[in-house]
């Protein structure tokens, strides 16, 4: 099945004005095959809905469990939405480590941006001890089918994977591009055992230190949709490098 390629730039807590009005300018021009959608921190959104191309999406990279009321510093699905959002990062594994998610917390984000109409982008990915204790695909495919328990597999036929290696987001190193598709298979096939029609339309995608030099040979690979781009994202022409390389 010929999946359409999706690059998705993760500013994390980076960027201002200016890099916004650089990007949009950038992006303008941009007429590839690849869908591409930028993820601004929460202040920029707005205005990055109003400076994108329609063709462009944005995303937001959080999301409260919990729908409204008494949760200071929380943004909620329906907000994201109302500011003109298509898409939000969801189980990123900075979130993970530094902010204590469980799986049960990313089924419940997942839920609430499904159900005001965002499409989840689900990360999932393994540290460097689990990967050198051969425990990759377990801890990769079990972060996925937790999700797919609480929410059920028919959810994922609007919603979005990335696998990024822990090891390899902002390490500048990168899993090679044949390691990248023994874990994307691994992750098809597990949604293929819950349904192969939802696995095989699916999008992949590979974050973890993609640049415009390898950014071609990770996307060659044959369950790799595109990518989760964290640091070159931030200048405009490796970006669109990137999603060229989508293409």
């Amino acid at each position: 099945m010929n999946r359409t390629p999706l690059v998705a730039g993760n500013w994390k807590m980076n960027g201002r004005k200016d890099l916004l009005a650089e990007m949009a300018d950038a992006l303008a021009g941009y007429a590839g095959a690849a869908e591409v959608v930028i993820c601004p921190p929460f202040p920029y959104l707005a205005a990055a809905r109003s400076a994108m191309p329609e063709t462009i999406g944005v995303g937001g990279q959080n999301v409260s469990e919990r729908e409204d009321g008494a949760f200071t510093g929380e943004v909620s699905a329906p907000m994201l939405a109302e500011m003109g959002c298509g898409y939000v990062i969801i189980g990123h594994s900075e979130r993970r480590a530094l902010y204590g998610e469980t799986d049960a917390a990313i089924a419940g984000k997942f839920a609430r941006a499904q159900a005001a109409g965002l499409t989840p982008i689900l990360c999932v990915g393994e540290t460097l001890q689990e990967r050198e204790a051969d425990s990759t695909v377990e801890v990769v495919c079990g972060q996925l089918q937790a999700v797919i328990d609480g929410v059920g597999i028919a959810a994922f036929a609007r919603a979005v994977v990335a696998y990024e290696p822990v090891w390899a987001i902002g390490t500048g190193k990168t899993a090679s591009p044949e390691q990248a598709q023994v874990v994307h298979a691994c992750l098809r096939q597990s949604l293929a055992e819950n349904d192969p029609d939802i696995a095989q339309s699916l999008q992949l995608l590979y974050g973890g230190s993609v640049k415009a030099d390898n950014a071609a040979l990770l996307f060659a690979q044959s369950d790799i949709d595109g990518g989760l781009i964290g640091g070159a994202s931030l200048t405009a022409d490796s970006f669109i490098a990137i999603c060229q390389a989508a293409e």
